[in-house]
This record gives structure tokens, C-alpha cells and sequence, in this order.
């Protein structure tokens, strides 16, 4: 008798992100599990009328999965259906939209199969329960989706500092006697940033954390960051007027 081996079948919970056809009747899901991280896997028959979970297994869907590992893609052996947060978002084209942009960011940033990404799964569980509750605006979910997955995958934006230099922009302090303001800012004097910074020349880091370096084109090694002047095709620079000489 021939040894199949041990057959390795795991379960796990996770958000659909996408579906692909594969023949006449099975579909690759990818989707964005807790512990595994990113999975694809093969679920057989799913297409045909008769299917036991095809419905489960659409996008927006939070479902339990029992799945057994294949040599490249795994097989759905089993689904059940956790929270569909899709319902609430197919009448509502700006949060189908915005759902759609959140599950391809948790895709990108999650490149590498079955690598745990805990965070992640968590971040978009969260912010498609926001979008599904309506409470907030879709714009507003996400960009706050976007903020903070860039900060998981190391990518946080930073806003206190001058993305040229580093000049990290003074902080206001409050007025004397009383609280700060909305409008509140530094003293005028403080505006010019704390100066060169060490290493640097010609003024580099004195944008006050505004990107507005002065005297950048002054700074040794930045010489490639002025461009040429863009010339228009089809257009030439206008001549000066020739002056003929009497009898010519």
C-alpha cells in the first residue's frame, strides 16, 4: 500500500477580498485570515446552482474556514458565515466603492503568502464594520483605513517634519494668560526653522517644516533637484527683428 502522508488541515477565520473563475465550476478565493494572514485557496463546485457555501464565499464576507494545504493552492473543504458585511454596502455605491479600495489596500499590503498580519486583518475588520454601520462618511473611513495601514506596513506619513530636509516644524505654544486657540501658532521669529542642519549648507533646513527649503539650489549634491524649463512643442522662441542696411 502506497503512504499518502499526512494531510494537513488547519481552520481559520478571514475576509474575503477577491474571486477569481477557475474551469467550469471551482473559484480561487483570496482572502485575509487571522492567523494565516493571506490565503488563496480552491473552492470546488462553488459555481454550480446546487453548491453548498458558494454564497458564502463572496466578497465583504467574514466566514470560518476549514481548509486543507495543497501543494500550491489550499482546498475550502468547509464555510460558514461569520458577519456579511456586503449587504449593507451593494445598495450604497460610494461605500461599495470605498469597500472595494479597502480590500485591495489589504491585499497589497499583505504581498507575502500565509505571513501572519494580525493588524492588518484586524484594521480592515474594523473599517468595514464602520462602513457597513453608516455612522461616518465613506470618504472619511477611508482615509482613516489608509492612514493607519500605511503605519502598520511602515509607511506612516510624516507630518511634522519637512519631507525634504527633516526640519521638524515648531510646535505652537499657548498664549500667556490665557489657552491656545485653533489658530494658535509659533512667534514670528521662530517660523525660520532651528537652521542648517548638521552636514548641510547653504540654508538647507531652514524651511520651518513647510517644504519650502531656501537656498536649495545653494546646497551641495541637490544641483539635479532644479528642472529646465519646459518648452511647449510646436512653439518657438520668438527672434528679434533683423534691420536691413540701406541698398542691401
Amino acid at each position: 500500500m502506497r503512504d499518502n502522508g499526512r494531510v494537513s488541515v488547519y481552520r481559520d477565520d478571514g475576509i474575503v477580498l477577491r474571486t477569481q473563475k477557475l474551469g467550469e465550476a471551482d473559484r480561487i478565493v483570496t482572502l485575509l485570515a487571522r492567523r494565516t494572514g493571506r490565503v488563496r485557496a480552491v473552492a470546488k463546485g462553488v459555481r454550480r446552482t446546487k453548491s453548498r457555501f458558494g454564497a458564502r464565499l463572496e466578497p465583504f464576507t467574514h466566514v470560518d474556514l476549514l481548509l486543507y494545504a495543497g501543494r500550491s493552492l489550499d482546498v475550502i473543504t468547509q464555510a460558514e458565515t461569520l458577519r456579511p458585511y456586503g449587504e449593507p454596502l451593494a445598495a450604497d455605491y460610494p461605500r461599495y466603492t470605498t469597500g472595494t479600495a479597502m480590500l485591495e489596500t489589504a491585499e497589497r499590503f499583505t504581498p507575502v503568502e500565509k505571513e501572519p498580519a494580525l493588524r492588518q486583518f484586524l484594521l480592515l475588520v474594523g473599517g468595514l464594520r464602520a462602513l457597513g454601520e453608516g455612522t461616518h462618511d465613506p470618504r472619511l473611513v477611508l482615509d482613516a483605513y489608509l492612514l493607519r495601514s500605511l503605519a502598520v506596513a511602515g509607511y506612516a506619513p510624516a507630518l511634522d517634519e519637512c519631507a525634504i530636509c527633516g526640519t521638524r516644524a515648531p510646535r505652537p505654544e499657548p498664549e500667556p494668560g490665557g489657552d491656545p486657540g485653533p489658530m494658535a501658532g509659533p512667534e514670528p521669529e521662530r517660523m525660520a526653522g532651528p537652521g542648517p542642519m548638521p552636514g548641510q549648507g547653504g540654508g538647507l533646513g531652514q524651511c520651518g517644516g513647510l517644504g519650502q527649503c531656501r537656498g536649495l539650489e545653494r546646497s551641495p549634491g541637490r544641483e539635479g533637484i532644479r528642472l529646465p524649463p519646459v518648452r511647449r512643442p510646436g512653439r518657438r522662441a520668438p527672434s528679434a527683428p533683423s534691420r536691413s542696411r540701406p541698398g542691401d
